[in-house]
Order: C-alpha cells, then structure tokens, then sequence
C-alpha cells in the first residue's frame, strides 16, 4: 500500500512539471473551447430539418407528406410522434410535421361541401424549435407554404387545409452545449493515448521500468498507480472544463454528477489501455508519438467532438459509432444536455464496456518492462 500511494504521488507530480503536458492536456482543450464557443457557439443549421409524422394514413395525407418531403427546401424524415417530439426539444430537428388522424375525411368533407367552404377545416400539426429561431422561422414559412399549395391543387382557392404552428417546449440546447462534452472527451483521449504511451516507452527506453521490475514492485501496484493518477487527473481536468464553460458560456450539467464522474472513469480506463497497447507496440519514444497521433487526430474529427455524427456520410457513420471516443462523447453529452442515466445510455456502455476488455486482453499481452 506505501508503494502504491508513493508511485502515485509521484506520478502526481510529474504531471505538475511537466509544463508540456499540462498545456496540451488541459490549456489547449479549453483555449479550443473558448475560440470555437465564442465563434460559433450560437451557430445553428440553414437548412430547416425535421420530422414527418403521418397519423392518418389515408390517400390525402401520403400525398401530402410527399409533397413536403421531396421539396429541397427542407430536410424531412418520417417518424413517430415522441421520438421526434424529443429531436426538436434537444434540438437535434427543428420542425415537427403531424398529419393527425381524421385528416383525410375532414378533407373529403370539405370537398364534398363545394365551394361554399362549409366543411371542417383539414388541419395540419406543426411544431417548431423556438430557440432556433432563425431556422425554424424559415421552416415553419416554407411548411405553410408548400400545405397551401397542396390545399389550391385539391380545392382551387378554397382553404381547406390549415396550419396550427406551435413551440415545441425546448432545451434551448447551443453549438456550445454540443461542444464542451466532446471537449471532456477529447482531453480524456489526449491525456491517455498520447500521454501513457510517450510515458511507458520513455520509461522502457531509460531503463526506469526495469529498474522497477528488479525491485519487490509488482505490476499490478505499478499499473494500480497509473490509473489512480489520471483518473484524479482527468477527474480534475473534466471540472476545471466545465465550470469555465458554466462561467463563460452558461452551460450546465442537467443530468447526475456521479453518472457524469463514471463515463470519466470508463473513458479513461479505455483510453488508457490503448495507450499501453501503443507503448508495447512501439520500441521508442520518438515513434510512440507518431503512432498516437496517427489514432487520436482522426478521432478528433471522426469521434463526434466537434461535428454531430448524423452530418457525416451515411457510408462512414456505422465505422465512426463503433470508434471509441464516439460513444463517450454521445455519453458525456447525453448526460450534460438531456439528464439521462446509465439506464438510456446501455449502447454507450456496451461499446466502451467491449473496447476495454478488448483493449485490457490486448495490451496485458504486448506490454513489455523491457
């Protein structure tokens, strides 16, 4: 136990002077925060997308979902009413379309009526992202349009069908709020990818591992350390994120600290064992870096840190979801924007869950004193 406590307040203190790691561990992650946020923070979409939802089914209401959803103008995608109830309260949709049922025998009736406009009124449901103002504006005029264009080529000039637009209750959720989890992540990757390998091979290369395996140390004390150290580390560096992304940008956790502290931990033992597959892997430490760099920068871009993986090519979005930092960063953001436990997030888990065990087996194996 003395030894363990030892090797991890040495490692503690390794950190402390070791300005380099510092930077590009904690300073850098929050100076990218802050320009991105300050710069795009309130950014959001042109292109109005939504959801489709048609509850009636009948031949007036499918020609009217065409309609709306082969116009270029905007992005609709059918649905169910909750799920995409929950999209434009995140956000994630700015536009919720609902045919209701009844739709087509209130049109029918219209029709029937003639021209005197006696019949009931078709209404179509619309609700909207009211955070998003800009876009969902632009959505809600193109909607009502394109429903009274369908209303003249059933009826002539006789409005049969009408629009009820309403706000869909809202998150309120900003490019910011997307970006600071994926930034938690990113340094979580960075810290122990980067930083276990050029580490463990520097270590190896001045002797200081062997001189560690001719003592009473065993591995698993040393490795025991090491994850103690960066866990306190990355625990240190994820608050110190987020309370200048709550002071400067408003930001705030919705869901539980503790879930929020347990994908930190999960995240950290995967990235760490990587790390130690890089270490095993790589004979020096000059090559230790390249290999790291080689895996971490793509998944900067790939990992859905900065871009929502839904932007992607659809061809690349199954590789990217089975990436490792792409079920954290989905965790960590899940947790700070929508307040969802470990319960909604089993995906997440399972995949990180099987990226460390694979990891664990893998490195355990080519991890080397010498």
């Amino acid at each position: 136990m003395k030894a363990y406590l030892t090797l991890t307040k040495a490692q503690l203190k390794l950190f402390a002077r070791n300005r380099q790691v510092l930077f590009f561990s904690l300073f850098f992650p929050i100076l990218l925060m802050v320009a991105l946020g300050s710069f795009l923070g309130s950014g959001g979409q042109t292109v109005p997308t939504g959801v489709m939802v048609d509850e009636d089914g009948s031949e007036h209401s499918r020609a009217l979902a065409a309609r709306l959803m082969e116009s270029s103008a905007l992005e609709l995608e059918p649905g169910e009413r909750e799920a995409a109830f929950e999209a434009v309260r995140r956000g994630d949709r700015q536009l919720l379309v609902i045919i209701p049922a009844g739709y087509g025998q209130r049109l029918e009736a219209g029709l029937s009526a003639g021209y005197g406009g006696t019949g009931e009124a078709a209404m179509v449901e619309l609700y909207y992202d009211e955070q998003n103002a800009v876009v969902s504006g632009l959505g809600v005029q193109l909607a009502e349009r394109l429903v009274d264009e369908v209303s003249k080529a059933e009826s002539g000039y006789v409005p049969l069908i009408g629009v009820k637009s309403s706000p869909a209750e809202s998150l309120g959720l900003r490019y910011i709020d997307f970006l600071v989890p994926g930034i938690v992540a990113m340094m979580i990757m960075s810290s122990n990818l980067n930083g276990v390998a050029g580490q463990i091979a520097s270590w190896r290369e001045r002797g200081v591992l062997r001189r560690m395996q001719s003592t009473t140390l065993s591995a698993g004390t040393f490795i025991a350390a090491q994850i103690t150290a960066r866990l306190m580390l990355n625990g240190l560096q994820a608050v110190i994120v987020l309370l200048i992304a709550a002071l400067a940008f408003d930001t705030q956790v919705r869901g539980s600290w503790a879930v929020l502290l347990f994908y930190v931990i999960l995240g950290t033992l995967v990235f760490m064992s990587i790390g130690f597959i890089i270490a095993g892997l790589a004979k020096t430490p000059e090559s230790a870096g390249p290999i790291a760099g080689l895996i971490s920068f793509p998944l900067l871009f790939l990992g859905n840190v900065f871009f929502p993986v839904r932007d992607m090519p659809e061809f690349l979005q199954p590789i990217v979801l089975a990436l490792p930092i792409t079920p954290l960063s989905g965790a960590l953001r899940e947790v700070m924007n929508v307040g969802a436990g470990i319960g909604s997030l089993w995906v997440e888990t399972l995949i990180l869950g099987a990226w460390l065990a694979a990891a664990f087996v893998v490195a355990s194996r080519s991890f080397k004193w010498e």
